[in-house]
């Protein structure tokens, strides 16, 4: 099978599943090793990059996704007259700062960092997709836990956790991660 035929595969694979597909998958499906499919999904990539096309595939973690290119959402919402997405108050930015930084984290955790009750943000940041219960500590009452999810990364634009910049203390993770909110509009 020639490399174009490959590259089709791969791209209707990734198009019918809609979500993100790991490597392995991918591989599996087109009977390659996952060092010949990451060549490959990097090719497809670079082509979509360089003819400036109107979708895209990302890569989180160890995983790939097909999406619309960004820059023509403005068309896109102008087709389906979609409303703006809501913007992200100071109180879920503050949290969520502090679960990216310090995951996985209870919420006792983030109200001790926060110092006031964050029901509200936590329920909100999990109705956004933003967060997710990570499991349970194994102490006394086996509090929840939480992380942030592939939309998380997907929004903000990292590839993996390791990609987002270092801080030194909370102050400073809130700083970074409103930056990066207000750096998307």
């Amino acid at each position: 099978m020639d490399i174009k035929n490959i590259e089709g595969i791969i791209e209707a694979i990734l198009f019918a599943k809609g979500e993100p597909v790991c490597l392995k998958n991918i591989a599996y499906a087109i009977e390659k090793n996952e060092e010949e499919t990451k060549l490959i999904l990097e090719n497809i990539i670079k082509k979509y990059e360089q003819e400036n096309r109107g979708i895209k595939i990302i890569q989180i973690d160890n995983n790939y996704q097909m999406c619309t290119n960004p820059q023509y959402f403005s068309y896109i919402k102008n087709l389906y007259n979609v409303p703006q997405k809501k913007t992200i108050s100071q109180t879920l930015l503050e949290t969520l700062a502090i679960i990216a930084y310090k995951q996985p984290i209870t919420k006792a955790q983030i109200e001790y960092i926060r110092g006031v009750s964050c029901d509200h943000a936590i329920n909100n940041l999990i109705k956004y997709e933003l967060i997710e219960e990570k499991g349970r500590l194994d102490t006394i009452g086996k509090p929840i836990v939480f992380g942030t999810t592939d939309y998380f990364l997907k929004y903000f634009g990292f590839k993996s956790l390791d990609n987002i910049p270092n801080v030194d203390n909370e102050e400073d993770i809130k700083k970074q991660v409103e930056n990066e909110v207000f750096n998307l509009k």
